[in-house]
C-alpha cells in the first residue's frame, strides 16, 4: 500500500526487537502473574507478530496460573488488524507452533486497514507499533478519507497520529495504550492536535525515549520512544525517561525525571524546564526580530551566479544559503537573487528591465505553474515571499535549520537569507554578538534539544518556532564586564569561555 523502502522492504515495516515487545508488556503491566482471562487487547497492525506472539505466551501462562480455558480467552480477547494478508498467515502460524492446545480462529484476525475498520470493540489494553510511513508516502485517496475521519490528521502528520487517534477512543475507562513508535508528535507542529486531545482527556503516564539505541529489527533512523497513556483524569505529572542502553528499559528509574502534565497542545514548556535565579525572557522580549529567509518557488531561475550575466544589475543582491554557512565560516559562494520589488516593496515593471524581462521570457511556463502566480497571473515572475531590499544591509545573525557548526555566524549587512535559513536582526553588532554568544553556550543548546526533535548525528534545529520559545537572560542588563567577555570570546570563537560566562551570570 505504501511502496517500497531502499533496501526493498516495505513501507511501514519496521518491526520492534522482542525485548522491547516484552518491555512494553511489563509496562503496561500486561504480565502471567495476573489473571488476563478478561482482558480485552487490540494491536492495529501486527506485522509478523513479535506482540501477538508474546502477549499469546503471556495468555497462556496466566491460564495455567488461574485456571481458565485458554483458547475461549484468546478468541473472546484479542483482536489484531493487518492490511497485509501474507502477515497474517505468517501470525497465525507462529501462535499455532507455541502450543498444540491452542485452536486459534480466524476471527482474531482482521484482514482491514484499522484506520478506517468499523465495529472495532473497546479495549483495555491496546498495544503495539503502528506503521512508519511518512506522510508524503500514504496514497493520496487515503490521506483525503483519513483528514475526514481524524482531526489530528493534519499539517503533514505521518501515519502514526490518525493511529493514536483511533486507539485512543477505543479505550474502555482505565484502559491503557502502548505504542512505540517515532517521538517527532511530542514537539513537532502536526502533533499540536494530538498533544491537545492527549492533555484535555488522557493521562499521560510514560514517555519513554529511544532515539539514542536501536529497539527494532533493524537499522533504522527512525527517533523512535515509548509512550503510556491511561483513560483516565491526569495524574497532574508523568515520567520521562532517556534510554542510553537498550537493557536498562525495564530497570530505568535512575534515568526518569518527572514533570507537570501538559495542559493543551503546546509541551514546550514542559520540557523546556530552565531553573535559574536570573530573571529570563524571550528573544524577541529583547527587541530583536526572527524571521526566515526568501522563498521563491523556482530556486533555479531566481537564484544563481548565472543571473549576472543574464538580467540587469539593478535588480540583483547577493543572497547567502546553508550552503556557505559551513565549517564554522561564512563563505559566499557568488549568488545572486533575482529582486522582483522595488524599494517601496511594489513589484517592478518588468519590461522596464530588457534582459531580466528576457530571461523571464525563458522561464514563463515553468513560473506559472507555481500556486503564487496562479493567485495573481500577472505578476507571474514573483517571488513566493515578499522581498525587502533593506534586509541586506541589516547585520543579522545566520542560522542554519539544521547545522554540524558549533559556532553562530553573523552577516554584518551584506546578503539577503535564503529559505534554508533563519535570521535574527535588531540593535548593533555588539549585542548582536552578545546574543549569538548566549546561543551558542550549553544553557542553550540543551533547551534547544529539548524543545526541538534531534536530528541525526545530534545536530540542534534553529528553526524560529523552537528560537523565539528559547529562554534566555536580559543581556541589556548584562554588567559591562560579561558583555565584553562574551563579545571577546564571540571573536576568537572561545566555546569554552563563552559557558564559563555564560554559567557565572546564570549563577
Amino acid at each position: 500500500m505504501y511502496g517500497t523502502r531502499s533496501n526493498g522492504k516495505k513501507h511501514g515495516d519496521v518491526f520492534t526487537s522482542a525485548y522491547v515487545v516484552k518491555c512494553m508488556l511489563d509496562i503496561a503491566e500486561y504480565t502471567p502473574d495476573r489473571d488476563l482471562s478478561n482482558t480485552i487487547i487490540i494491536e492495529p497492525a501486527c506485522g509478523e507478530g513479535e506482540f501477538i506472539v508474546e502477549i499469546v505466551e503471556r495468555l497462556s501462562l496466566s491460564a495455567q496460573k488461574f485456571g481458565f480455558n485458554l483458547n475461549d480467552a484468546i478468541n473472546r480477547c484479542i483482536t489484531c488488524f493487518d492490511v497485509d494478508l501474507k502477515k497474517i498467515q505468517l501470525c497465525k502460524q507462529r501462535i499455532l507452533s507455541l502450543n498444540r492446545q491452542i485452536k486459534i480462529i480466524d476471527s482474531i484476525f482482521r484482514h482491514e486497514d484499522f484506520l478506517l475498520a468499523e465495529n472495532v470493540h473497546k479495549a483495555d489494553l491496546i498495544i503495539g507499533n503502528p506503521p512508519y510511513v511518512r506522510h508524503e508516502q500514504i496514497p493520496v485517496a487515503k490521506k483525503e478519507e483519513y483528514r475526514k475521519t481524524y482531526i489530528t490528521f493534519r499539517y503533514r502528520a505521518d501515519l502514526y497520529i490518525p493511529f493514536f487517534e483511533k486507539s485512543l477512543n477505543l479505550l474502555n475507562l482505565q484502559g491503557k495504550h502502548c505504542f512505540i513508535c517515532s517521538n517527532r508528535w511530542l514537539k513537532n507542529q502536526y502533533g499540536y492536535g494530538l498533544r491537545n486531545m492527549i492533555s484535555s482527556s488522557f493521562n499521560l503516564k510514560k514517555i519513554i525515549n529511544l532515539e539514542k539505541v536501536n529497539p527494532f529489527q533493524e537499522d533504522v533512523i527512525a527517533y523512535p520512544a515509548i509512550s503510556l497513556i491511561v483513560n483516565q483524569p491526569s495524574d497532574g505529572y508523568f515520567e520521562y525517561s532517556d534510554i542510553e542502553d537498550i537493557s536498562t528499559i525495564s530497570v530505568q528509574k535512575e534515568h526518569v525525571s518527572k514533570y507537570l502534565s501538559p495542559t493543551n497542545g503546546d509541551w514546550s514548556d514542559t520540557f523546556n524546564v530552565v531553573k535559574s535565579k536570573l530573571q529570563l525572557t524571550s528573544i524577541e522580549n529583547l527587541g530583536f526580530k526572527v524571521g526566515i529567509g526568501v522563498a521563491t518557488g523556482a530556486d533555479k531561475i531566481f537564484i544563481g551566479k548565472h543571473l549576472i550575466e543574464e538580467v540587469e544589475k539593478e535588480v540583483l543582491i547577493p543572497i547567502v544559503t546553508s550552503k556557505d554557512v559551513k565549517d564554522n565560516d561564512l563563505k559566499w559562494n557568488g549568488n545572486f537573487l533575482f529582486n522582483p520589488f522595488d524599494e517601496k516593496g511594489n513589484i517592478i515593471d518588468l519590461e522596464k528591465f530588457p534582459k531580466a524581462y528576457s530571461y523571464m521570457l525563458t522561464h514563463k511556463e515553468r513560473l506559472q505553474e507555481r500556486h503564487i502566480s496562479q493567485k495573481n497571473p500577472s505578476f507571474w515572475f514573483r517571488t513566493i515571499d515578499k522581498i525587502h531590499k533593506s534586509l541586506v544591509s541589516q547585520p543579522k545573525i545566520l542560522l542554519p535549520d539544521i547545522s554540524a557548526n558549533n559556532y553562530i555566524l553573523i552577516d554584518n549587512g551584506s546578503y539577503y537569507p535564503h529559505h534554508n535559513l533563519y535570521y535574527i536582526t535588531g540593535k548593533n553588532i555588539d549585542q548582536l554578538k552578545i546574543l549569538s554568544a548566549v546561543l551558542m553556550s550549553d544553557f542553550i543548546i540543551k533547551q534547544l534539544s529539548n524543545l526541538a526533535n534531534s536530528m541525526n548525528g545530534g545536530y540542534p534545529r534553529w528553526q524560529s518556532q523552537y528560537v523565539r520559545k528559547l529562554k534566555v537572560p536580559d543581556i541589556s542588563t548584562l554588567h559591562t564586564n560579561h558583555s565584553q567577555q562574551l563579545i571577546s570570546c564571540y571573536d576568537s570563537k572561545d566555546i569554552k569561555g563563552i559557558n564559563s560566562i555564560v554559567n557565572s551570570v546564570l549563577a
